[in-house]
């Protein structure tokens, strides 16, 4: 009997994640009730998909999935989730219920460590700074006299979490002559080799590595993980990277570091999401800001949906799924 599929999420993420060519190698292996998404679980059409479902497609904005939502939907066994935390929409009943959690976070890592190694790379080379020095003296820079360390040979690049985006950074990192080291609580020496980098603790990795990049969950014991006295640990011409989240770090601090003019830092996410206009990360030289345009942006979204759609052609052809989230794994992810 071939497996009924029902998206559940707002029409917008359904547009940008699942445009109509990524869902047509659903069928004919499986059923696809409708290629408009489930928007609301108490409506009348959302209670007729739900009822037929054994597979739901969600994404950002999903509504929560609760007992009331389960009840009323008595053939669900998967949620596939086309995006990275399920932690906004699987709900405790889910994981009572046995219900099997997928997630593309796999798939979403991959765009942020491309944009991380991007900016590691460039870093390293101080492509920013002497741009920076181009534009305004707009005329002949003399590169290596300003930057006499500038390059990427042997320099050292640290990881703090070898998280999903932490692991495919050191992936992409591994054909670059450089020196990579890792600070998690959770890597083991054994793991750490087998990924072909140094294990370090958080203190020895700030104060040793010329860029420092963040990839730690946001989780109420990683709240400020990069405090005041690791920033003043990091050594003066170092590149901090942080594609992660705003509140793993001390921002005060870091700007007060950045002020002394000896400490450069990318920021792909801040503390409050959208900075306040005066804040002077938007005017010190030696910051670039991007408004967290690091994870999957354009058609990028289509590679989660393609991690989605292949996760329930899996289970069509009997197999497991290959990126199952469990229950203890939200106590140390996002």
């Amino acid at each position: 009997m071939s497996l009924n599929v029902a998206l559940a999420m707002p029409s917008h993420t359904a547009r940008a994640v699942f445009p109509p060519r990524s869902l047509d190698p659903l069928e004919p292996a499986l059923t696809l009730l409708s290629r408009e998404p489930i928007q609301d679980f108490t409506s009348a059409e959302g209670r007729s998909m739900l009822a037929e479902a054994d597979i739901l497609l969600t994404g950002w904005g999903c509504p929560m999935i609760d007992d009331a939502v389960l009840d009323a939907a008595p053939r669900l066994r998967y949620v596939l989730h086309a995006a990275g935390s399920v932690k906004h929409h699987i709900g405790e009943a889910c994981w009572e219920r046995g219900i099997q959690i997928s997630s593309a976070a796999d798939a979403n890592a991959i765009p942020v460590a491309e944009y991380t190694v991007a900016m590691i790379i460039l870093a390293n080379k101080r492509v920013l700074q002497i741009a920076r020095a181009l534009h305004t003296t707009r005329t002949d820079v003399l590169a290596e006299q300003l930057f006499p360390d500038m390059g990427n040979y042997r320099k050292r690049v640290g990881i703090i979490g070898a998280s999903k985006i932490g692991r495919h950074v050191i992936r992409l990192l591994a054909p670059y002559e450089l020196d990579v080291v890792v600070a998690d609580p959770y890597l083991s020496p054994e793991e750490a080799g087998v990924l072909g980098v140094g294990l370090a603790t958080l203190d020895e990795l700030v104060a040793s590595s010329d860029v420092v990049s963040l990839h730690a969950p946001s989780l109420p014991s990683t709240r400020n993980l990069v405090d005041a006295g690791l920033i003043e640990r990091m050594r003066p011409g170092t590149t901090f990277i942080n594609t992660a989240r705003g509140e793993l770090v001390d921002q005060d601090a870091l700007l007060a570091r950045v002020e002394r003019g000896d400490l450069y830092a990318i920021l792909d996410v801040t503390t409050p999401w959208v900075l306040p206009s005066d804040s002077r990360f938007y005017t010190h030289p030696n910051v670039l800001l991007t408004p967290h345009v690091a994870g999957s942006l354009g058609n990028e979204l289509e590679r989660m949906a393609a991690s989605a759609v292949d996760e329930a052609l899996r289970l069509s052809r009997g197999e497991q799924l290959r990126f199952r989230v469990k229950l203890e794994d939200l106590a140390f992810t996002a």
